[in-house]
Order: C-alpha cells, then sequence, then structure tokens
C-alpha cells in the first residue's frame, strides 16, 4: 500500500508539472479541465496496471502427466500460531492514514452543514434553470449544484453579471469536479498535491465562466472584481465568484488572446508521460534475467555455481583426500557428521514437535560453508539444523572444467521422537493414502471417461484440462515475483471425492492457488483394486512462470534436468540405492518415479526428493518425471 500511494503521488506530480510547464497558459479551458481530471484519475488506477500479468502463462509442464507408483510423504507442520485479531495485525502507519481520512471527513462534513445552515437562513427562490438563496446580511457570491447562493448585501446593478456567472457553473456541473477533489483529499489528507489540483480546477472553472458569461462590456465586469469588498466563505468545494486569490488572473486571462488551435497538440505529450508510467509500473517487479532468483529467501543460483550432482570434482570433506570415490565419502562423511553432533532440542521433544527439515547450503572457492537455508515445521528443529551445519569443517573447495566453483548441496535432517518407528509410519502412511495410480487394477474414472477405451490416458488428459480451465495466476504472486514449482498430491477416496491434499512450492500464494484448483476436481468413480473399492493417491506438479519460456528450461530460463546424488547402502543384507533427486536449481523435486528398469514396481521421491529403492548389483534405476528428461543410472559397487 505504501508503494502505490508513493507511486500515485509521483505521478500526480509528474502530471502537473506538465500542466503549470505547457498548459496552464493556455485558453483551451474545458481541453485542461478533462485534462486535470483524467490525469488525476490515471495517477490513482497506473499503479495497478502491470503489464507483466499479460505475460503470465499457463503452467508448461502439463503437457503430459506422470504415473506415480507409490505415496509420497506429507508436510508435517509445527504447532500452529495463536490467531491474532485482525486489529493487532493493521501496521501503524495504516492507522494514521485512517484516522487522518476519519478527520478529513467530519471536516468535509461539516462544510456541507455550513451550507445548509446558509440556505436555511436565506431566501429561496425557484427558477426554471437554478435555485437563488439570497443569504442575509453577506457579501458572498457562489454556487453549489443547482444552488445560487447571493449575498443581500450584493448591489442590485452587479446582480445580473454575478447570476450569469454562475449559471455557467450551474448548467456544466463545475460541483462535481470540486466535490471529486474534496473525496480525494480525504484519502489523499496528507498529500498537497491534491489540494494543488483542485485549485487548479477551480480556477479554470472561473476562467469558463468569466469566457461565457462576460461577451461585452468586459470593462465594466473588471471594475465590479476590482470594487467589492470580499468577504467569502471558507468552503473549497464551492465556485465563489468573489476569490481575492483569482481576480488578477481572471482579469489576465479575459484579455489573453485566445490560443492557435495548433498548441492543442500540447496535449499530445500526455502519451508519452502514460507510456512511461505503463513501463515503470509493469517493470518494477520483473528482475532481470541474470542467474538470480529466490524464493522465501533462499537464495536458487549464484554466479559461478555448479550443483552438487554435476560437478567435475566434488568438495573433499576432511578424511576423504584418498578416497577412490570422493563423492560418496562426502556423503558419508555428511551422514556421519550430522549424527555425531546430532540433538534432539529438550523443548521440541516437551512439545512433541518432529519432523523433516530441508536444508540448503553453499561450500564456497575457499571450502567455507555459507549461505545456510532451511525449511521445517518449528523454528526449534531449523536452529538445530543451523547449529549441526555451521560445525561443518573446512573443505578442499569444488572444481569444474578446472575452475573453482560454489557447490551447492541440499540434505533433509529428521527428527523423529521415540516410538515413531519409521517403517511403521511408513506402513500406515500407505494404509491411509491406498493404492497408488499405476499399480491399482481400475483407475477412477473422471467424468466423461466413462466410455473411454483407456480410462488411464483419459484420467490424465482431464486433469491437465481441468487445471489450465481454472489456473489462475494470483495477483500478489505476480506483483511480488513470485513464481516455481508447487507439487501436489491428492488422494481419490473411496467414494470419489478429493481428500488429503498435499502441496509443497516455493511461496503460499502458489501453493494455496494450486490447492483451490485440486478442491475444484469433480467426484469421480472410484478406484477399484482386487475387486474392492480402494483409496487412489496421484501427484502432479503445477509450475507458476511469470514469462514465456522453452518448456524445458527452468523459471531461471536454463534448460532444466534432473540431478541424482545417492549411494548404495546395506540393510539387513539388502542392498538399497538412497539419495536425493534435484533440478537444475538443486530443489528437492518431489514427485519423481523411480523405478527399476524391466520391473512394474517402483518408488517415488518425497517432497524434499528423497528416495530409497531396493537394488541389485547391476539394475538400471529409471527416473521419471514430467517436463524433465528421463535418467538412468546404472547400479554398481
Amino acid at each position: 500500500m505504501i508503494t502505490y500511494i508513493l507511486e500515485s503521488l509521483a505521478f500526480q506530480l509528474v502530471f502537473l508539472l506538465a500542466y503549470d510547464l505547457f498548459l496552464k497558459k493556455e485558453t483551451f479551458f474545458q481541453w485542461n479541465r478533462v485534462y486535470l481530471l483524467g490525469t488525476f484519475a490515471l495517477s490513482i488506477l497506473l499503479p495497478w496496471v502491470k503489464i507483466e500479468a499479460l505475460q503470465a502463462s499457463m503452467p508448461q509442464e502439463l503437457g503430459g502427466v506422470t504415473i506415480f507408483l507409490t505415496q509420497l510423504d506429507g508436510v508435517v507442520l509445527g504447532p500452529r500460531a495463536e490467531e491474532i485479531s485482525f486489529l493487532a495485525n493493521i501496521p501503524w502507519p495504516y492507522w494514521v492514514l485512517g484516522a487522518g481520512s476519519v478527520l478529513a471527513s467530519i471536516w468535509f462534513a461539516y462544510k456541507l452543514i455550513q451550507i445548509r445552515q446558509l440556505r436555511n437562513k436565506g431566501s429561496v427562490y425557484h427558477y426554471q434553470e437554478f435555485t437563488k438563496v439570497t443569504v442575509p446580511k453577506s457579501t458572498s457570491a457562489f454556487s453549489f449544484f443547482r444552488n445560487i447562493f447571493m449575498g443581500e448585501e450584493i448591489q442590485k446593478d452587479k446582480e445580473a453579471n454575478i447570476l450569469a456567472h454562475e449559471l455557467v457553473h450551474v448548467k456544466q456541473w463545475h460541483t462535481l469536479d470540486l466535490l471529486f477533489f474534496e473525496l480525494a483529499r480525504i484519502v489523499f489528507w496528507f498529500s498537497p498535491l491534491a489540494y494543488i489540483y483542485q485549485n487548479r480546477v477551480a480556477e479554470l472553472h472561473e476562467f469558463i465562466a468569466d469566457e461565457k458569461a462576460v461577451k461585452h462590456n468586459k470593462a465594466a465586469h473588471f471594475e465590479m472584481l476590482l470594487s467589492e469588498a470580499f468577504h467569502t466563505q471558507n468552503i473549497s468545494f464551492v465556485n465563489q465568484f468573489f476569490n481575492r486569490s483569482l481576480i488578477k488572473k481572471r482579469i489576465v486571462m479575459l484579455q489573453k488572446n485566445k490560443s492557435k488551435a495548433v498548441w492543442q497538440l500540447k496535449y499530445v505529450l500526455l502519451l508519452p508521460l502514460v507510456l512511461g508510467m505503463l513501463v515503470y509500473t509493469s517493470c518494477e517487479t520483473n528482475k532481470e534475467d541474470n542467474g538470480l532468483e529466490s524464493v522465501e529467501g533462499v537464495s536458487l543460483a549464484v554466479a559461478n555455481e555448479i550443483p552438487f550432482g554435476a560437478i567435475d570434482e566434488v568438495p573433499v570433506f576432511p578424511g576423504c583426500e584418498d578416497a577412490d570415490d570422493k563423492r560418496a565419502c562426502f556423503q558419508e562423511k555428511m551422514q556421519a557428521h550430522i549424527r555425531k553432533n546430532f540433538h534432539y532440542p529438550e523443548a521440541a521433544q516437551e512439545q512433541g514437535i518432529q519432523g523433516r527439515v530441508s536444508a540448503i547450503f553453499r561450500i564456497n572457492p575457499e571450502g567455507s560453508i555459507v549461505d545456510i537455508k532451511m525449511r521445517g515445521p518449528h523454528e526449534l528443529l531449523e536452529k538445530e539444523t543451523e547449529r549441526i551445519l555451521s560445525k561443518l569443517p573446512r573443505m578442499q573447495p569444488g572444481k569444474h572444467e578446472g575452475e573453482v566453483v560454489n557447490v551447492p548441496f541440499s540434505i533433509p535432517i529428521t527428527f523423529r521422537l521415540q516410538g515413531n518407528d519409521e517403517q511403521e509410519v511408513s506402513k500406515q502412511r500407505g494404509e491411509r493414502l491406498g493404492v497408488p495410480f499405476a499399480n491399482v487394477d481400475e483407475v477412477p474414472v473422471f467424468p466423461g471417461c466413462e466410455d473411454a477405451e483407456d480410462k488411464r490416458a483419459c484420467f490424465n488428459e482431464q486433469i491437465v484440462k481441468h487445471i489450465k480451465k481454472h489456473f489462475n495466476y494470483p495477483k500478489k504472486a505476480q506483483d511480488l515475483g513470485v513464481q516455481g514449482r508447487v507439487s501436489v498430491i491428492f488422494v481419490i477416496g473411496k467414494d470419489g471425492i478429493i481428500t488429503d491434499i498435499g502441496k509443497r512450492g516455493p511461496h503460499e500464494l502458489l501453493e494455496n492457488e494450486a490447492v483451490r484448483i485440486i478442491e475444484r476436481l469433480p467426484k469421480m468413480q472410484p478406484g477399484k483394486h482386487e475387486g474392492k473399492e480402494v483409496k487412489v493417491p496421484f501427484s502432479i506438479p503445477i509450475t507458476f512462470r511469470l514469462k514465456k519460456q522453452p518448456e524445458d528450461t527452468t523459471v531461471n530460463g536454463l534448460k532444466d534436468y534432473m540431478l541424482v546424488s545417492a549411494s548404495i547402502m546395506e540393510k539387513q543384507g539388502k542392498m538399497f540405492y538412497e539419495g536425493t533427486v534435484t533440478d537444475k536449481e538443486s530443489l528437492g523435486l518431489a514427485g519423481v518415479t523411480i523405478s527399476i528398469e524391466g520391473e512394474s514396481s517402483g518408488v517415488v521421491s518425497d517432497f524434499n526428493g528423497v528416495f530409497s529403492i531396493e537394488v541389485d548389483k547391476g539394475d538400471v534405476v529409471k527416473f521419471q518425471y514430467v517436463g524433465l528428461p528421463d535418467k538412468r543410472v546404472e547400479v554398481s559397487n
């Protein structure tokens, strides 16, 4: 709101300067009147006009739907903060603005009462075109809508000229112009520009009325203006005949020759002014595509940065200098460091807080750990994660193509209270979510797919159409420059109703919009497995982009692909391939289908991109995700 006010005031100042420098001295009074009214309205509307909104494109990654083989992890949230009253959430600057507007409204009402009192005191005479109010013991003369107020002490020989003058105000509805700015002064009570605008319009009203009413005998009109003892009412939105500050200007304008028609071209100046303002308002939130992007405080890209999964020579963790596989050694040492320094905060245990904290940090060209960012269910767990990572030792920096570079690395740290066995939790989660979409015998039937030969493909097509139909880029997100991918998972219940919607994205605004879209999905025929109606989980990513880009690029314009950072683990005599799958921007990819090539079963990465799949030596692990090229990794010792 503060930004909007400042922009509006800046535009008003530019328009007023253009008026005073180029238009004020011309005799195009009606054109000037339109200019002042129009530019003030434009100054209020232009800050809201964003050409960038026209560039917001539909999701680029809805060309197909990945078939997910199993369910995703839900997002564990910390205790909800105590709700604060609406009034307590209002910032103090808004209180000041509101208080000023209330006082300005009271003053406006008082001036209306003044006019009403004058009408009640005076003698009222009704005519066809106006109503004359004779005010006792007064030399004032002004008009307000159809009412022309005349002081009783005004000389009768001058009354006809004054009436003719004020009647122009009445016929041209000048009172509406002044009331418009009077209301503007209530909102912009703190700005002198609204008062200046009103003053300029009041001047024009007098020039217009003088031009229309004084066709002959201008000298007598000048004499009348200069001879009166002026006692005017202090009301800003009435057209006063006797106004000391305008006498000289009115006389000058009456004597001035008509401006040449060619000077009307000066109004063309308004076009570049408005165009410049549109460019400013449209581009103020449009960040340059310089490889830098920030989402909820997490910097996603810096100069000369290569993701851990793609770098030629990974940073060397102390103790891994002589290791054959420094990448695997790095990960093992990292896990050992976390286990060694891990400490569950007592306050978190007492409050029953648990869950996964996703952490991102960088190993800079000096080998130091910098820019630690994290996102977790509670501040207590996030602080402990930061403490653990801040104790990481200095390393030998990573290299790519012979140059020392920044290396981003992400790792999830799970805090789990005693008694919450991971396998049991996973089992309960599986029972809750039901049979995976790829494995269910009969997929849920989307309305309109009842007669389709391939109901699975029809389901995918209808989901994509539904998202495109109901997609609406949040205006506030556009203003903030927020964009990115939102991973959404939901369950189609045994009754065909959508439930358990989970989401993970770069900003709450985009997450809420994704949930709104999914909530509008229609009721379906439920899926069936082994002859019984079952719950069926389904997941799809929705990407919000602020400008058009090729389908295979990230929000930063770089070609996107999957990075796999994983290693072989042995548990209870079985081999598991475990790690994290991320995109080009080092963000965990949720919902990546991970399977053994040639087999029908598999797993899917969680919201942090973490996965674990049982493998045998020689297996080829395939990674699939909507909008990204498939990736294959051969398992070896």
